[in-house]
């Protein structure tokens, strides 16, 4: 059977196709860091973003045809491991409204003075605008220079600085 169905593919697309195929394996290692990272830095579960990666994975491998450009990959991972990840914490948060009758009464007290830093600076950055969190996730938590985010999101580099320069302000704001 898998033989018919190859045999249906005209030469010139399966092709075309191993040649996309053999760029995506050789891309893969790269992509999967990459989506796992931008996954990591939404969801802040190992586990969670291990599957956001795997899927965002999957759907590139099934439109690996479709990609109109497919030096456009990298930039492509990164939009939809953001995407999915947000969807996933909402998809969450939405589950855990629905299980708990009441609120859970958190002691402020018995957080450490870092985790409860650092519980503020994630809901800081969750209140940011998606384009600043995505250029700040990027820049300031996975290190990628404003040239290489510009790269990755298919934005001038000056539109980089600039909503890097307004997330940190923001930020700076929200943590006063």
């Amino acid at each position: 059977m898998a033989d018919d169905a190859v045999l249906s593919i005209p030469a010139h697309l399966l092709n075309d196709r191993e040649v996309v195929e053999a760029d995506f394996e050789a891309a893969l290692p790269e992509c999967t860091a990459l989506a796992f990272r931008v996954a990591f830095s939404v969801l802040r579960q190992r586990e969670d973003a291990e599957d956001v990666a795997q899927e965002v994975l999957a759907k590139a491998f099934r439109s690996l045809l479709s990609l109109r450009d497919p030096q456009r990959l990298r930039p492509w991972v990164v939009r939809a491991a953001f995407r999915r990840a947000l969807d996933h914490r909402r998809g969450q948060l939405r589950r855990l409204r629905r299980e708990e009758a009441t609120p859970a009464l958190a002691d402020p007290g018995s957080r450490s003075a870092s985790s409860e830093l650092q519980a503020r600076v994630f809901q800081a950055m969750d209140a940011l605008p998606e384009k600043l969190r995505l250029v700040m996730v990027l820049s300031a938590f996975d290190g990628y220079d404003g040239r290489e985010v510009a790269a990755l999101l298919g934005i001038p580099e000056g539109t980089v600085k600039s909503r890097l320069h307004l997330a940190r302000a923001l930020l700076l704001e929200k943590l006063r």
